[in-house]
């Protein structure tokens, strides 16, 4: 966290919202500021474009979703620019969705073609047998003590993790990674194929990336009436849609 008027900012980063944000992603920048900032915290957001250099001091960086072109572009100027790596290896936290989980891998597929990723995580991605839409939830990976999975997939790709990476869950309902996990984890880089988006939908998860990014053990409770409630509406909608 960057000292600023002798208070600690926390400084978060959104990456390429001109490419990569689809399906309301740029949601998980206002949940993790505000979560933030009802602490206490001084926070201050960036978003930078894919025709700018990224910064290396961030806290969190932040990466949404993105049609096949635009990923494939993403990941080319995240390669070049080399901001994002150095800022993975130097500690901060990273936080990816749907596409910007792909590139985050060795390898994914766009328009066809097998495009090179940051190779930040021990994984690779490939198309699917069919296309992956609709409500995902899972059960968590239990070293993360966060309570299940919420989310909405739409995509068309399969990854397959290797053991440099842990899944982030158990899929119960959805296809997530291959239709057995969800997302994967290593460190302090995470991503998922939840949209939703997916720090709205699951603010234990949100918790988790600002205690990463701050070294604080516990943060001071919050006021959960109203993600409580979408919580549970989305949990009773995925009952219901077994049924």
């Amino acid at each position: 966290m960057a000292a600023v008027g002798g208070e600690s900012t926390l400084r978060i980063v959104w990456v390429y919202p001109d490419l990569l944000s689809t399906y309301g992603d740029r949601g998980n920048l206002l949940i993790l500021a505000r979560r933030a900032q009802l602490r206490g915290m001084p926070v201050e957001t960036i978003e930078v474009r894919s025709d700018q250099p990224l910064p290396t001091a961030a806290d969190i960086y932040l990466i949404g979703g993105g049609e096949d072109g635009p990923q494939a572009l993403g990941a080319q100027r995240l390669i070049a620019d080399g901001g994002l790596r150095r800022a993975a290896e130097q500690g901060s936290v990273v936080f990816a969705v749907c596409a910007g989980y792909q590139l985050l891998g060795g390898s994914f597929f766009a328009k066809g073609t097998r495009c090179a990723g940051l190779d930040l995580l021990d994984l690779h991605s490939d198309r699917g047998p069919s296309r992956a839409v609709g409500e995902l939830a899972g059960e968590m990976d239990f070293r993360l003590g966060l309570p299940p999975l919420s989310g909405f997939e739409n995509h068309g790709g399969r990854t397959h993790l290797g053991p440099g990476v842990t899944a982030l869950a158990r899929v119960t309902t959805g296809i997530g990674n291959d239709g057995e996990t969800e997302g994967a984890w290593h460190g302090k880089l995470l991503g998922t194929y939840s949209h939703g988006p997916a720090l709205a939908r699951n603010p234990a998860l949100a918790d988790l990336l600002l205690r990463w990014a701050t070294g604080v053990s516990q943060l001071a409770p919050l006021d959960e009436t109203w993600t409580d409630r979408l919580r549970t509406e989305r949990m009773a909608a995925v009952v219901a849609a077994r049924q």
